[in-house]
């Protein structure tokens, strides 16, 4: 089949719906269909140049090979006619569209709409609801997503479709040292990853018992998509045993993953969920992909991370500030503890598989 992926954020950003989409793209190519991902441009402006850069950057982000996917300009999102975007979308057997948002109408032959994020918005008019009937199907990446765009959307989503951590990548585990990690990109908007409550955090940890940290390290990794935001949080950890790397590949962050003893997640950190659930975090692959190297995830109790760490880990789930630094600060006096929830974040992770992924995505592409 000829299948197409699409997503507005392309190829601006790289995080974890980029991922997302890229690793149905590859599943898809290696079970043999055409795959394209598009990206917004005017017609004949997306260069060949400009495709090998893009598709670059993707690789060394993804730690895999995009020779087998294609990279086609689309008029979505451009100031192309509606009838030239229509007749585009008509092209293919599928279309895949991660959404951030926004909605638009496809003659492709299965209409398949991914949302990542539980936006509260208006879909109630004539026109939002025709839209939304042309996505033959609709899926989520986490239980917790679903919730809320069934309520504010008004409309049945049809699966959950959770990204998959490669348990591969994480064989080679390496002794763990005395490391609290955190993954995100550098930004202020959304879900924020908060890595100014971080840094307060690392501070206070240290003040709490200065002999018993003064070898551990926070180390705070993840591109800058915010200039001003990203020098404050550096201007946060001036003389603090903090390290911020913005600019590191996929091999420097996994070897990162397998030191680590602990990770940290703060997005939502004083959110209303019920109110904001768009501020919280809505599913988050890094937790994930640190749980698969053994690292014990001390996280927000909101969001997706809930669904992540399930039943045996609830208590690394953290309320407040003194719930997380008391947390934290016990397992880091307790190697015990820490090696045993560990292991116990290793096996977790494992319900998050490749294999599980790929036949979610296999029956929703069909026979178009």
């Amino acid at each position: 089949m000829k299948i197409a992926l699409y997503s507005p954020y392309l190829p601006k950003h790289a995080g974890g719906g980029e991922r997302y989409l890229f690793d149905c793209a590859k599943i898809l190519a290696e079970e043999g269909h055409e795959v394209s991902i598009a990206i917004s441009a005017e017609e004949n402006s997306l260069r060949a140049d400009a495709v090998d850069l893009i598709k670059k950057k993707y690789e060394q982000f993804l730690n895999y090979s995009l020779s087998d996917i294609k990279f086609i300009a689309t008029p979505l999102f451009t100031t192309a006619n509606f009838f030239k975007k229509l007749l585009w979308t008509a092209c293919f057997d599928v279309l895949y569209y991660q959404t951030d948002g926004s909605l638009f109408f496809s003659l492709a032959k299965k209409n398949i709409l991914h949302l990542q994020i539980p936006l509260k918005l208006d879909k109630s008019s004539l026109i939002e609801k025709l839209k939304l009937a042309n996505w033959q199907i609709k899926n989520t990446n986490s239980e917790f997503t679903k919730k809320y765009i069934e309520r504010f959307w008004q409309t049945k989503i049809d699966c959950v479709h959770q990204p998959y951590v490669n348990s591969d990548e994480f064989q080679n585990q390496e002794k763990k040292e005395k490391i609290i990690l955190s993954v995100g990109r550098f930004f202020c908007q959304l879900h924020s990853k908060r890595q100014d409550v971080l840094v307060d955090f690392f501070k206070s940890l240290t003040e709490l018992d200065p002999q018993t940290l003064k070898d551990w390290k926070l180390v705070l990794l993840g591109q800058k998509e915010d200039e001003i935001f990203a020098q404050k949080v550096s201007g946060l950890a001036k003389n603090l045993n903090i390290e911020i790397l913005h600019e590191a590949d996929r091999a420097t962050l996994l070897k990162l993953y397998q030191k680590a003893s602990i990770y940290w997640h703060a997005s939502g950190f004083e959110v209303d969920e019920e109110e904001n659930p768009e501020k919280v975090e809505h599913f988050g692959i890094a937790t994930l992909e640190a749980m698969a190297a053994g690292a014990v995830p001390i996280v927000i109790n909101k969001g997706g991370q809930k669904e992540i760490l399930g039943e045996n880990l609830r208590n690394c789930l953290w309320t407040d500030k003194d719930d997380c630094l008391a947390k934290t600060l016990k397992l880091i006096k307790n190697d015990q503890e820490r090696e045993k929830l560990g292991q116990l974040a290793r096996e977790r992770s494992l319900l998050f598989s490749k294999e599980k992924f790929k036949n979610i995505l296999l029956s929703m592409i069909g026979k178009a």
